[in-house]
């Protein structure tokens, strides 16, 4: 009998798999389920987008591109950050077209990460950061945002948790699951700090697009003294709704993307061609799907907060992204239990805060990316679960 303990990476054993997919698992065993657990569009990919897929398809297009991937693609992906952002790259050396968001960020992260090296982690945040991190052999140092503070990071918060080990902080936003966002002002001052700790900072935006109000986002790569020290990961997935396509990229200065570019050409050799010729399609004429899908959120995302606050859970009003993140602490139950009760008395799966943080417990994530008729009915069962709950009490 082979003892397969004996064979397998350490470090990966010890990774705890992702809390969302727990649920979703779960979800999926079940029937009468409204499930608003995963960041997924409900959105069908724009249809232009999709016909140009299929026209690139019927010319052929199935072959290998270069390892960073199309240079019409990465010259639209530096086009659209100058643009949007006011940010300037060269598409020919600083840029790299990944399989994903996520694909990015595990080479950003195993490029700049050595054995014992300190990664500073915002948290409430996104469930790969910290894995990604220990399995470089890298220590995942969790900074806590506060919901009084909006889950902003402050540069006060920062300069306390650097070490003379630290050498990258994982800045998430707007945020997953928060939908926190920091503003201008904010990514100055902690700007200040960076540069003063010679600090390099992984930089997701990949949700840079969804942002309600007037003031949009502001990429940290934008403040001085910052795009030299900045790797900025973005896709396509959350913006034009293209979960499926796997096609994210990362925008980074010309010796960190060769870095990068070799480890992806190791690992992956190149993204998915007839996705790339899609994205250039999307860059190019997107923007007014985006503005659709960014009215029909913002709608959701009012709806949803208002109906959790008239349950009465406190509930932060995000300002990105497509995530509530209700405080159910009023309950008495943790955020295993209430989101276990939950699926299991209501047919309805949300993620407990923790599985994004140990900061998260006593909060739950709840995506607004479904159809309204979806986030009523699903409410509604929570107002019942919640109520029961008061009422047993």
């Amino acid at each position: 009998m082979i003892n397969y303990g004996d064979f397998l990476n350490e470090r990966i054993v010890n990774v705890k798999p992702s809390g969302i997919r727990k649920f979703f698992s779960i979800a999926e065993e079940m029937d009468n389920v409204i499930s608003l657990g995963v960041g997924e569009p409900d959105f069908l990919t724009p249809w232009h987008i999709r016909q140009i897929a299929m026209d690139y398809l019927d010319k052929g297009a199935t072959r290998y591109t270069a390892n960073a991937g199309l240079l019409a693609l990465r010259k639209e992906i530096c086009a659209f950050y100058g643009r949007k952002y006011g940010v300037d790259y060269d598409p020919k050396s600083q840029v790299l077209v990944t399989v994903g968001g996520s694909e990015g960020i595990d080479m950003a992260v195993r490029t700049l990460i050595s054995p014992d090296d300190e990664a500073l982690i915002v948290e409430p945040s996104f469930v790969c950061y910290k894995p990604i991190v220990e399995t470089s052999g890298g220590k995942a140092i969790p900074l806590v945002t506060k919901a009084e503070n909006d889950f902003r990071l402050t540069a006060e918060e920062l300069e306390n948790a650097i070490t003379d080990k630290t050498k990258l902080l994982i800045f998430p936003y707007p945020n997953n699951p928060t939908g926190a966002v920091m503003r201008r002002k904010d990514l100055e001052e902690i700007a200040k700090v960076i540069i003063k700790h010679n600090l390099f900072v992984l930089s997701d935006e990949i949700y840079s697009e969804l942002t309600y109000g007037n003031e949009r986002h502001c990429s940290i790569a934008s403040i001085e003294g910052m795009q030299e020290r900045t790797i900025v990961i973005n896709g396509f997935s959350k913006t034009y709704s293209m979960t499926g396509w796997r096609l994210g990229y990362a925008l980074a200065p010309a010796p960190v993307i060769t870095q990068m570019t070799k480890l992806h050409q190791f690992a992956i050799m190149s993204a998915p061609t007839n996705s790339q010729y899609a994205a250039i399609e999307a860059l190019r004429n997107g923007d007014k799907d985006i503005k659709k899908m960014l009215d029909d959120y913002d709608m959701r995302r009012r709806y949803t907060v208002n109906a959790f606050r008239e349950i009465g859970l406190d509930c932060f009003e995000p300002e990105g992204a497509f995530y509530v993140f209700p405080c159910i602490k009023s309950t008495g139950l943790t955020s295993e239990e209430f989101c276990e009760r939950l699926i299991m008395e209501k047919r309805v799966a949300v993620v407990p805060g923790n599985a994004f943080g140990d900061c998260g417990e006593g909060f739950i994530r709840v995506s607004y990316c479904y159809s309204i008729d979806n986030i009523k009915a699903a409410i509604d069962r929570i107002g019942e679960f919640v109520k029961e709950l008061r009422q047993s009490n």
